[in-house]
């Protein structure tokens, strides 16, 4: 579901997803109180809030430190919009190794392998310092810069280290900054401009990754709205929680704030789920 809000009358007008919608709800209803407790509006909350008991009942709900003896007491907007958590589309082992197959240069290849075998965000793959690659110690850090030329960042402000044992993704990176990184420049930053043009030694932009990676997906036939950039990484927490990770190391290592955000793989491919199919049935042949 989206939802049609006309900016300008004389221009087009913008759909907005549900939750951006919310997410615009919440900050009004936060500017609201706050003018309401400095004591420039006199009025109540025009967004009003209602106490929600189920919210209560949900044992991932964060817990006050007083517990029920806290005066806090579960509230949810009257207006919201609903919205639908969506299930993580990893790609497939097929999809995989078409993608690889027409990556036509070493920056690329590392690009995505640091996305699929480490696990990084997009910015924060364009965000590497030459100083954040530890070969030896077969690991990545990934740092929270704000001083991108092309504004490409990190989403999480906390600092982690990725390691990467697998040995085509380190290979592939240090072959690029050996053989194909511009070696005339002094930017620290990993991924650069090469090639020849008016742009050489620019950093990479997120829009020059996107379009990278969409003629790649486009001549490896497998472009869908949904394989973009970001796959890559969900592809790579599937493979992790699947291949028998815990949950709190997979935040760890995808640098989740919330183990909410983590816990959509969950819903991929719950082995516990997969384990209890099985035995029902071979309960049910057992029967028969």
């Amino acid at each position: 579901m989206m939802l049609t809000v006309v900016v300008d009358a004389d221009g087009p007008a913008t759909r907005l997803a549900p939750s951006t919608v919310n997410r615009i709800l919440a900050a009004v209803t936060s500017f609201y109180e706050y003018v309401i407790l400095a004591g420039l509006f006199d009025r109540l909350n025009p967004i009003e809030k209602r106490p929600d008991p189920a919210l209560q009942r949900v044992p991932e709900r964060h817990r006050p430190f007083m517990g029920r003896a806290s005066l806090q007491r579960p509230v949810r907007r009257a207006v919201r919009v609903k919205t639908v958590q969506r299930v993580p589309r990893p790609l497939s082992k097929a999809q995989v190794a078409a993608l690889l197959e027409q990556l036509r240069s070493l920056r690329d290849r590392a690009i995505v392998l640091l996305m699929l075998q480490g696990g990084l965000r997009p910015g924060e793959v364009l965000g590497l310092h030459l100083e954040d690659l530890a070969y030896g110690r077969r690991r990545v850090v990934v740092r929270h810069r704000d001083d991108h030329p092309k504004g490409a960042r990190s989403k999480s402000r906390y600092e982690r280290v990725v390691d990467l044992h697998e040995p085509e993704t380190l290979a592939t990176l240090s072959a690029y900054v050996m053989q194909e990184r511009p070696a005339d420049t002094d930017s620290p930053l990993v991924f650069l401009i090469g090639g020849r043009g008016g742009r050489r030694l620019e950093a990479l932009s997120y829009d020059g990754l996107v379009k990278m990676f969409t003629r790649a997906t486009t001549r490896a036939g497998i472009r869908e709205p949904w394989v973009t950039p970001h796959a890559c990484r969900h592809t790579h927490a599937t493979a992790m929680w699947e291949g028998g990770m815990r949950e709190l190391t997979l935040q760890k290592r995808l640098g989740h704030a919330s183990p909410e955000s983590t816990r959509i793989y969950t819903r991929v491919s719950d082995p516990a789920v997969v384990t209890d199919y099985h035995r029902a049935l071979g309960h049910e042949s057992g029967q028969a």
